[in-house]
């Protein structure tokens, strides 16, 4: 028998999951981690990456977070993202236009580019065009 487990994922502006899964991988700032129902409790903070789970019919689902805090419990994983977004809501053309952004900032070719918050947008954009894609 399959146990399910409740997945919230919410950024300051919504929440972008609440549903019962069976299983959540997600991107700790020490490695990618996985929690199944009855985990032993822990918090960290996460990298930017996918959160990726199983839904109750056992079909893969992903979601985009760019860092923020996982909390694990025995039966719920809550999700505090700086942003977030589901694989199906990534707006490819906005984020394709995110990437050349940061590619040319980290070229060199404007004089202020600030390079850690460029490698910050770079990240993020290519982890979007590879969780949509």
């Amino acid at each position: 028998m399959v146990e399910y487990m409740r997945l919230e994922i919410v950024t300051p502006e919504s929440q972008v999951v609440n549903e019962e899964v069976q299983i959540v991988m997600a991107p700790g700032s020490l490695g990618e981690f996985g929690a199944l129902k009855g985990h032993t409790p822990f918090m960290t903070t996460l990298n930017i990456g996918s959160i990726r789970y199983k839904n109750t019919k056992g079909e893969e689902e992903c979601a985009f977070v760019s860092g923020g805090f996982a909390e694990v419990l025995p039966d719920k994983v809550t999700v505090l993202a700086e942003s977030a977004e589901l694989s199906c809501d990534i707006d490819v053309t906005r984020a394709k236009a995110a990437l050349e952004r940061a590619q040319k900032r980290l070229s060199g070719d404007e004089k202020d580019a600030d390079f850690e918050r460029a490698q910050a947008a770079f990240r993020r954009a290519t982890y979007r065009l590879m969780i949509a894609g």
